[in-house]
């Protein structure tokens, strides 16, 4: 009851965001939940530090890393501002910055590519006096899509590729086609929906501030990750994989350490480890027999079934929580692999439902903003609803 109780709590304050009236976040809710687990839970120090995926941890410490060089050296900017700037057809500049954005959310983690595309499309936008909406709307969509064709694509694919063992190659070969696919309906319904925005006469010719470009770092940077990727693909463990680039990386004359450390993402490797040891503790109790149990009247060993389950969950708790309580139910799935692929596929494609479906939507809005444009719920909402539908849809038909 006791376990039963924290972890209720702590995916309750994950849901709502914060605690009232205290000062508590998700990742205090996390860190406090692990605590009471072993403190008033019953769980075992040892086996809380067992329960903690050290190689979940290590292979998304070992991607900010990358991400971080590689955004210093101005990479993220020049591409966004290449796509932003060099073509002048509205439509033809909305599906090129869905298809970059989503491929580059598969190589390098969507949140970070949405943090560099954001202002670059509003800035291009304003200067041919069009709406920045659809173009913004195309980041946050494109990159949740484009994340799921690999397992360096978002944070939940890092956490089901450690911990499924699925090889990266075979994970992408799976998943690309969902990606793709995925990519062009969504360029198809935004542009249905913005036809009348797209249609109107073309403004001037943007010209974006210049991006500041470090060149050795850049061709360091790619390097390593070209390394990295060819490792991936080559079948080497992913963990080890991303800390020797990390350490590769972190090996410099030209970089204070303290600025590739400041845009780590700290909080969320801690509220991984938290929610690493809450789900322990639950399982520990014996709530992982019986969350099964329940929900398999819903038909969750099937890929519709389980990828109707994880939309609806991922967008009440979001996606990082809902694939740790799936997780160590894969196993007793008739087809385990299978279920796998369909929790990644399920748990990344409803992240684009609605505005607080991932983070990386939350970084769009909040990057439009301060850039003195505000993105609606109803905006997200009016794309959201189709582009989910139709990309699961595509999804369960794939993977089924």
């Amino acid at each position: 009851m006791i376990a039963a109780l924290v972890l209720a709590g702590t995916y309750a304050v994950i849901a709502i965001g914060r605690v009232p009236v205290l000062r508590i976040d998700r990742t205090g809710a996390a860190i406090i939940g692990a605590i009471l687990m072993v403190v008033i839970g019953g769980l075992p120090f040892d086996a809380a530090v067992a329960g903690v995926d050290a190689r979940t941890i290590v292979l998304l410490y070992g991607m900010m890393v990358l991400v971080a060089h590689l955004r210093m050296a101005g990479f993220f900017g020049l591409l966004a501002q290449s796509v932003a700037t060099r073509i002048s057809s509205p439509s033809v500049l909305l599906v090129a910055v869905v298809f970059a954005a989503g491929i580059l959310s598969a190589l390098f983690v969507n949140d970070t590519i949405c943090l560099v595309f954001a202002p670059i499309v509003v800035e291009a936008a304003r200067l041919t006096r069009r709406s920045p909406v659809p173009l913004l709307l195309g980041v946050a969509t494109g990159s949740n899509i484009g994340s799921v064709a690999t397992i360096t694509g978002n944070p939940q694919n890092i956490l089901i590729g450690t911990m499924s063992r699925i090889s990266y190659l075979d994970f992408a070969r799976h998943l690309i086609p969902v990606a793709l696919i995925g990519l062009a309906l969504d360029a198809l319904v935004l542009i249905v929906i913005f036809r009348r925005e797209l249609s109107a006469g073309d403004g001037p010719a943007p010209h974006v501030h210049d991006v500041r470009v470090h060149k050795p770092l850049m061709i360091k940077a790619l390097i390593v990750a070209a390394g990295m990727f060819a490792a991936f693909l080559a079948g080497y463990d992913s963990a080890l994989v991303a800390a020797a680039g990390a350490a590769a990386l972190l090996v410099t004359r030209r970089v204070k350490p303290e600025r590739v450390y400041r845009q780590v993402d700290w909080d969320l490797l801690v509220l991984f480890v938290g929610l690493f040891v809450v789900v322990a503790g639950a399982r520990h109790a014996g709530l992982s027999d019986d969350v099964f149990a329940l929900l398999r009247p819903l038909g969750i060993d099937t890929v519709a079934g389980l990828s109707l389950v994880t939309a609806f969950l991922s967008n009440v708790i979001s996606n990082v929580p809902t694939v740790m309580l799936f997780a160590h139910l894969m196993p007793s799935f008739p087809n385990p692999r299978s279920a796998w692929l369909t929790l990644a596929m399920s748990s990344t494609l409803a992240g684009n439902l609605t505005l607080v479906g991932s983070i990386a939507n939350l970084i769009v809005v909040e990057s439009a903003r301060k850039e003195g444009v505000v993105l609606t719920f109803w905006d997200y909402l009016k794309v959201g609803v189709p582009v989910t539908a139709v990309t699961i849809a595509i999804g369960i038909w794939w993977l089924g």
